[in-house]
Formats: structure tokens, C-alpha cells, sequence
């Protein structure tokens, strides 16, 4: 897993969303470093966490992780 490009998809959608990473964070009652874990720290996020994180954003977790381009969640 390239937690770079989760953490980049990640802003992107908050910053085209208009939402802040801490209102995203608080939303999804994820502790408030879990972006730095993942940029800095290289750190894997949970399936939970990016589980939460995806409907909060409407994206599917494969778009978070990078394993597709395609953003839509599949029904």
C-alpha cells in the first residue's frame, strides 16, 4: 500500500469538498494524527478507517488506496 497517494487522495477530496482534514477527522472519530501517521510515518491505516473515511466522502476504499481511478463506489 503507497500510503502517500491515500493521504494525497485523501486532501484532495477534502479540499475539493470544502471539508478540513480535522472536520473529516472528527466526523469519522479518528484520532487527529492519523494523517501525519500516514505521510510521515509510512503507517498502514485500518480497513475500519478507511472504510469510515470513504463514506464520508462518497468514494470507494480502492480509490482511497489506489487501486483504481475511479472514485464511484461500486453497487
Amino acid at each position: 500500500m503507497d500510503t502517500l497517494t491515500t493521504a494525497f487522495r485523501i486532501k484532495s477530496l477534502c479540499n475539493s469538498r470544502k471539508i478540513t482534514i480535522k472536520s473529516l477527522l472528527e466526523n469519522t472519530a479518528i484520532n487527529r494524527n492519523f494523517m501525519y501517521d500516514l505521510e510521515k510515518c509510512g503507517q498502514s491505516p485500518s480497513a475500519d478507517k478507511l472504510e469510515r473515511i470513504a463514506d464520508y466522502l462518497e468514494v470507494s476504499v480502492d480509490y482511497l488506496l489506489g487501486r483504481t481511478d475511479n472514485p464511484e463506489i461500486n453497487q
